[in-house]
């Protein structure tokens, strides 16, 4: 009797997953639990275990292969049942992607990254006629939908004159190859979603940024001291954990920044917990790991825990868990010596700081030039939710806490 495993939804909003790597052949006999796959999801780079025991009659997938979530992903054979001829699946595929929707089905027809953008736009798919084969909703059907003048030509009479057609989703590039060499490198699942991600937060949301200086002077005083005294635990301190225990007393004083905004119910999701978001540089892209309940960690182990959840990140190591539920999001451009920038903000979050490089500046204090180490900041914060005059209050707090290293460590 022949059990087919089929890819699990394995993390909120992930419709599709890459194959990395197999971990087991056909003929293998495997033991619940154990590992078979490597796939790359949205999210992270994850191992993916056996639900159950049995030998493997068939890989229905090959490295590189983009894989719908509920697909037959593995099939078993149980007992002594021996591995059989893989079932043709190109035909049954194909037919079932281009098969007609029949009137009174119900079944939409579209592909994950179409249904997940329609997820992100609030547009319910049944409501979109689909122009692709056998009516297949595209992103362009989406996005013609929910643009309200295209929607309009849409339900236009059909014998209207020279009705104007729809703009393209892309814009149609040039062959760049006449004018040298050129490589196409196919975008990684991590890198598609980060670009849906920026393009959806840059166009839903109505940016605004700040952008400030402050003398953390004493603080990398106090910080190299530190050093000393922790480097024989393992333990790396940078500015970081200061920047977070002064953001949490910020956003306790600045609380809308802390939220998320419902816009169906246009009502403000204020959290009183502060999950901080730490973007990281990987080799897949930037990936936001999650460090929770900042307020109630001291700055040791923030660092202790940044070091660690950092490495794994780098690694492919993090779990799906520990990229969810940030309330704020911090990005350290400082740490690849940028200086200063203007972040994007991290939906449905509604500010993200943006750190840069501290650096030995010439300033004047009481009428005197002197050089002070200054580190800039920047927030961008999301206009229809917070305000300018509340946003420099909140960096306000941030500054003062950092100015000051011995009140951070108290109010804190």
């Amino acid at each position: 009797m022949a059990r087919v495993f089929r890819l699990p939804d394995i993390g909120e909003g992930i419709a599709e997953a890459e194959l990395l790597q197999w971990y087991v052949q056909e003929g293998d006999v495997l033991k619940e639990g154990q590992n078979i796959a490597e796939i790359e999801t949205d999210k992270a780079v994850v191992d993916l275990p056996s639900p159950f025991a049995g030998t493997v009659l068939h890989l229905h997938f090959k490295p590189g292969d983009q894989i719908p979530v509920g697909s037959a992903f593995i099939s078993f054979a149980e007992g002594e049942e021996q591995a059989a001829e893989p079932p043709a699946q190109g035909p049954a595929l194909q037919a079932s992607a281009t098969r007609p929707q029949e009137p009174g089905m119900g079944r939409v027809l579209a592909a994950p990254a179409t249904r997940r953008h329609a997820r992100e736009l609030g547009v319910d798919l049944a409501a979109v006629q689909g122009t692709g084969p056998g009516g297949r909703i595209t992103l362009a059907d989406v996005e013609q939908y929910t643009h309200p003048a295209r929607q309009a030509l849409a339900v236009a009479p059909r014998d209207a004159l020279s009705p104007p057609q729809p703009a393209p989703l892309h814009t149609p590039l040039p062959d760049f190859a006449q004018w040298g060499p050129v490589e196409r490198v196919a975008l990684s699942a991590t890198r598609k979603q980060i670009a849906r991600k920026m393009a959806h937060s840059l166009l839903r949301v109505p940016h605004a940024a700040a952008l400030d200086e402050v003398d953390v002077s004493e603080l990398e005083v106090f910080r190299q001291r530190a050093r000393e005294h922790v480097k024989d635990r393992g333990i790396h301190l940078t500015l970081l954990p200061f920047v977070m225990k002064a953001v949490v007393a910020g956003l306790k004083r600045c609380p809308a920044l802390n939220a998320s905004l419902d816009e169906e119910k246009q009502e403000l999701i204020l959290k009183h917990h502060y999950h901080l978001g730490v973007a990281v540089d990987t080799e897949r892209g930037l990936i936001v790991p999650v460090i929770r309940e900042v307020a109630r960690k001291s700055i040791l182990e923030l660092a202790a825990e940044l070091d660690d959840l950092v490495a794994r990140t780098r690694a492919g190591k993090v779990t799906l868990s520990e990229l969810r539920g940030g309330t704020f999001t911090l990005t350290n451009a400082g740490a690849v010596g940028g200086s200063t920038f203007i972040p994007l903000i991290n939906y449905p979050e509604v500010a993200i700081l943006g750190i840069g490089r501290a650096q030995a500046k010439p300033v004047v204090r009481e009428g005197q030039i002197v050089v002070r180490t200054m580190l800039p900041l920047s927030l961008s914060f999301d206009h229809r939710v917070v305000d300018g005059a509340d946003v420099i209050r909140f960096l306000q707090v941030v500054m003062q806490l950092l100015e000051d290293p011995i009140r951070l460590l108290v109010e804190s």
